[in-house]
């Protein structure tokens, strides 16, 4: 799943698109690497980024759907929002699964409408509102809250009609450096939903803060927790740099013969 922000603000420069043109561009590359997936988001989710209303998201992200939609017709697209208009919007756009991070919990009817629309949904693990978003707020051991948190949220989305789900751990939202290293040691654990599960660690600060480098810097370290990951069970990886997320999975792949 390559990453594309229809953003100006977003933490990784590289993801950021201008304009209709540019993203067209990046899907472009991303395809060509071997994306089967094109991530598109209207408002950053960093800590301290500016609320984006559910109007602007719209304006910024149904352009470039229509027009990577248009140009790779047989690529899916994914809509990264907690916005339920701006879910609908986008599906009826081009996109073919929803990615919130809010796990719904932001709006009550953001799972009726994926239910309605028919599509894929991403639930994401996070805490807290749309304003602390980035707030410490597990105490405990993460693993058993994640897996308390989805055993909730799975059965929200069942009861809502939804039927392809997607698990997210939510690396670096609402979780010390130290939590973070934990899940991913131990994201097996989320197996026992039997549902696919998303690793979304690209470039992120659990990377560039322990290694006291940027996220410009982060690659290699991004390599490497995705070969962690996939050793722990992830079924897709949402980066940024698609074509080193190919080849980790070929390997991987060829290992696991």
């Amino acid at each position: 799943m390559g990453i594309i922000n229809a953003t100006p603000d977003s933490f990784y420069k590289g993801s950021r698109t201008a304009n209709i043109e540019l993203a067209l561009s990046l899907a472009n590359s991303m395809i060509q690497e071997g994306a089967a997936i094109i991530d598109i988001g209207g408002q950053s989710t960093r800590p301290n980024s500016e609320l984006v209303s559910e109007s602007e998201e719209i304006d910024r992200v149904v352009p470039v759907i229509e027009a990577i939609h248009k140009a790779f017709p047989f690529t899916y697209i994914s809509i990264d929002t907690y916005y339920p208009k701006v879910a609908q919007m986008a599906v009826k756009a081009g996109a073919s699964l929803v990615n919130d991070i809010s796990g719904g919990r932001f709006y009550s009817e953001m799972l009726s409408t994926v239910a309605n629309l028919n599509v894929p949904y991403i639930c994401m693990h996070s805490t807290g509102t749309i304003d602390s978003l980035h707030e410490k707020t597990i105490e405990d051991s993460i693993t058993p809250a994640v897996v308390n948190y989805f055993k909730e949220r799975v059965d929200a989305c069942n009861k809502a009609g939804i039927k392809d789900l997607i698990l997210d751990p939510g690396f670096g939202f609402g979780k010390t450096n130290d939590q973070n290293f934990q899940l991913l040691k131990e994201m097996g654990a989320l197996q026992i939903f039997g549902l696919p599960i998303l690793l979304g660690v690209s470039r992120k600060s659990m990377i560039y803060k322990t290694l006291h480098i940027s996220a410009d810097e982060a690659l290699n370290g991004t390599t490497v927790l995705n070969t962690i990951g996939l050793l722990n069970h992830a079924c897709i990886l949402r980066v940024h740099d698609v074509k080193e997320a190919v080849e980790t999975v070929r390997l991987m792949a060829y290992l696991k013969k």
